[in-house]
């Protein structure tokens, strides 16, 4: 079954700015409505805007939902072994 999870393709689907579907999404580790960060198989994704929702969340197939006006799509490339030891992994996304 891990196999299965780690072939997982990623894919965002932007529709007018409005409404956008996510695969491989492996866990939403922050949100609100101005700000949703998630973790996916190609890296941390920040993901900003105004009125921002999860309609849907699935995690055991990886898929998330969301609504509202989105302003931008970021993705953080961090790896284990990288940054400083000790420091958190929000820490070095924010830096």
């Amino acid at each position: 079954m891990e196999e299965r999870q780690a072939s997982r393709q990623h894919r965002v689907i932007l529709t007018n700015r409005g409404t956008c579907a996510l695969n491989g999404i492996s866990d939403i580790l922050s949100f609100d409505v101005n700000e949703i960060l998630l973790e996916t198989e190609m890296g941390m994704l920040m993901i900003r805007g105004i009125d921002l929702h999860v309609n849907r969340l699935t995690l055991e197939k990886g898929e998330v939902d969301l609504s509202g006006k989105i302003d931008s799509i970021q993705y953080s490339d961090v790896s284990k072994g990288k940054g400083s030891q000790g420091e958190s992994l929000l820490g070095r996304l924010f830096k």
